[in-house]
């Protein structure tokens, strides 16, 4: 093997190892333990939860009473519901570790893309309702089994139940990072009730364009929402951090997926995070296949969105990569 391409995945690993080296913290604590000794966690849950009377907690802007058991976009009432619960080996080697990253899939979401892996749970809502001291009994015992920070996934919509769990598990003893595993469709408003809370901030960078958020995601704000997201992540957290053993402790890590015919907004989306921060750890993702598309009722997926029905090409995936570092990024998730 060699080419062109070899030669920029063997800088890339280079800088891997420098990125690492010169973010590296030999003292930690999670951000929440000073809250929760202070007594100011449960007041944050509290207004969080206040929240669910009348639910403006993400860009959907519902105005439900979930706390009455009214539901609309993400189907989510009082209590959150949970799809599993485990240690996981498939997340970025920053996170798992050699124990995994203790990770907790919520059921539902606020976006419908039509091209997601998770549609069992995010669209068809797999899973089972909990209560907010069931979330910190699992966090608590996903600690016990040795897992590496505690991942929660597609969180946007059920902040306030997660807010009244870390409150539970952190006075029971919870000390990893606490991981926020988001799609980026966040009301900042939101976000700052996590300030303080939350170490590990992990949003997508789906897309740049409205046409594609509208037609692909089923929200034409997206990138206008995303991209304002991302800033506040930044503003709480800064860059990825890491502490001695190489796992990650504070910071944003940006996950981009490269679609099939997207780079001219992969590229755009590149520009953006390097104008947030040049150190912005950055994970473009490659693994888009056509099997992910979600099946409709009306018409086969693959008629409906025919320009994403491939895998998107070698020769597209290192476009993305030039272009971000054209834009100035250099940290990359080593995978």
């Amino acid at each position: 093997m060699g080419g062109r391409g070899y030669d920029a995945r063997v800088r890339r690993a280079e800088l891997h190892g420098e990125a690492i080296e010169r973010f590296r913290v030999s003292e930690f604590e999670p951000a929440y333990v000073a809250l929760s000794a202070a007594g100011a966690l449960e007041e944050r849950a509290d207004r969080a939860r206040a929240q669910l009377v009348d639910c403006r907690l993400c860009p959907r802007v519902c105005g439900v009473n979930r706390l009455q058991g009214e539901t609309r976009f993400c189907r989510t009432g009082a209590q959150a519901r949970v799809s599993s619960a485990f240690a996981h080996h498939g997340e970025e080697d920053c996170l798992r570790g050699a124990r995994g990253s203790g990770t907790i899939f919520f059921s539902f979401c606020n976006l419908r893309c039509v091209f997601c892996q998770n549609a069992d749970i995010s669209h068809a809502g797999q899973g089972t309702e909990v209560s907010s001291g069931e979330i910190a009994a699992t966090m608590l015992g996903l600690q016990q089994a040795g897992c590496h920070n505690i991942n929660l996934v597609t969180p946007s919509h059920v902040v306030p139940q997660l807010l009244e769990a870390t409150a539970l598990a952190a006075r029971a003893g919870l000390h990893l990072p606490l991981v926020y595993n988001t799609n980026a469709y966040d009301r900042v408003e939101t976000l700052r009730l996590l300030d303080g809370v939350v170490d590990i901030y992990m949003p997508d960078a789906k897309f740049s364009g409205e046409g594609s958020a509208r037609r692909l995601s089923k929200a034409r704000d997206y990138p206008e929402v995303a991209r304002a997201a991302i800033v506040e992540m930044h503003r709480q957290v800064g860059p990825l951090s890491f502490g001695p053993d190489g796992l990650a402790r504070r910071g944003v890590l940006v996950r981009h997926l490269v679609m099939p015919g997207h780079t001219d907004d992969s590229a755009a989306t590149m520009r953006f995070l390097a104008s947030v921060s040049e150190d912005t750890w950055v994970n473009v993702m490659a693994q888009y296949g056509p099997a992910n598309l979600v099946p409709t009722a009306r018409k086969g997926t693959a008629l409906r969105y025919a320009e994403i029905a491939r895998r998107p090409q070698r020769l597209e995936i290192e476009a993305v990569f030039a272009a971000a570092t054209a834009a100035g990024l250099w940290r990359f998730d080593a995978r």
